[in-house]
């Protein structure tokens, strides 16, 4: 019944000027930046690990920043999901545009870090052509409807979202078949299929998956970045040019090479960056963990 309550609100939230669902948000995160004492902490850990210059006021201050930036990703999301096409085409800004053409010509990985409002990207791409992604089951069914259906909205075919456990041969068929991936890759998933290599100089379990799909399919790596438009205007998609020479002969190191790529996309925007997920959870043998599992 909560959850039902939930996407009630949030259906009739979308209705509502972005200024306002917007402010919102930002009013909610705020809220949950003093209540949710458990990931409040995880984000200051993460912070202080990766920006140990900073003050301690700075680093609060981009915590609760990040914090408002998700609430208001999460209640934004009911425009992506239920508004018309010509709202979210007003809303979206696509820079310089979506590489349609060339992922379907192409074996193409669209590599999406975690910045809070990355479900944007997965709206625009969608709008413009094909794509594919992982898709995880939510624990709550209605939710698990919601989201899918919501993901879904600009496609009937359901292989656009593919299971984690049904391994690569799936995504490597859709990546051949005209179908780009979007790829999410820069959480911990511990040490399986990962190599340590730095993340603002702290060495951080990361997958090696975007390197060796490329490899495997001799496709193509595009950045997309989505970012807040300023003024609640809604949002940025930018799409980088394909990396050359990716991944090269050395894995570890084009693993590395996409970590440095994230880490100066962060400092673009620092606060927009999912600081509350334990990036660091997974740690090199005989390093002690860094967060507080009591939590």
């Amino acid at each position: 019944m909560t959850m039902r309550l939930l996407l009630g609100l949030m259906w009739v939230l979308h209705w509502l000027p972005l200024p306002v669902l917007g402010r919102l948000g930002k009013l909610i995160g705020s809220l949950l930046f003093i209540v949710v004492r458990s990931r409040r902490t995880i984000a200051l850990t993460n912070l202080q690990l990766c920006f140990p210059k900073m003050t301690e006021l700075e680093r609060r201050a981009i915590a609760r920043a990040h914090f408002q930036g998700y609430a208001r990703s999460v209640l934004e999301r009911g425009i992506l999901w239920w508004a018309p096409e010509w709202r979210l085409k007003r809303l979206i800004r696509v820079t310089p545009s979506v590489p349609t053409a060339a992922a379907q010509t192409h074996p193409t990985i669209f590599l999406c870090p975690h910045f809070v409002c990355l479900e944007v990207a997965g709206t625009a791409i969608t709008m413009a052509g094909p794509a594919c992604s992982i898709y995880t089951r939510q624990r709550n069914d209605l939710f698990d409807k919601a989201l899918r259906k919501g993901r879904l909205r600009f496609t009937t075919d359901e292989r656009n979202l593919l299971a984690r456990d049904a391994g690569i041969k799936p995504i490597i068929r859709a990546m051949r078949n005209g179908r780009p991936f979007l790829m999410l890759p820069d959480m911990d998933f511990g040490r399986k299929e990962s190599v340590f290599v730095p993340f603002f100089g702290i060495p951080a379990a990361t997958l090696t998956a975007p390197a060796r799909l490329a490899a495997a399919t001799q496709g193509q790596v595009i950045p997309v970045i989505t970012r807040f438009q300023p003024g609640y205007r809604g949002w940025e998609v930018r799409f980088y040019p394909a990396w050359e020479n990716y991944p090269g002969a050395d894995i570890t190191e084009a693993t590395r090479r996409m970590n440095a790529f994230i880490e100066d996309r962060i400092m673009e925007a620092p606060a927009e960056y999912f600081w509350s997920h334990k990036r660091f959870k997974t740690r090199p043998e005989g390093m002690p963990r860094l967060y507080d599992y009591s939590k």
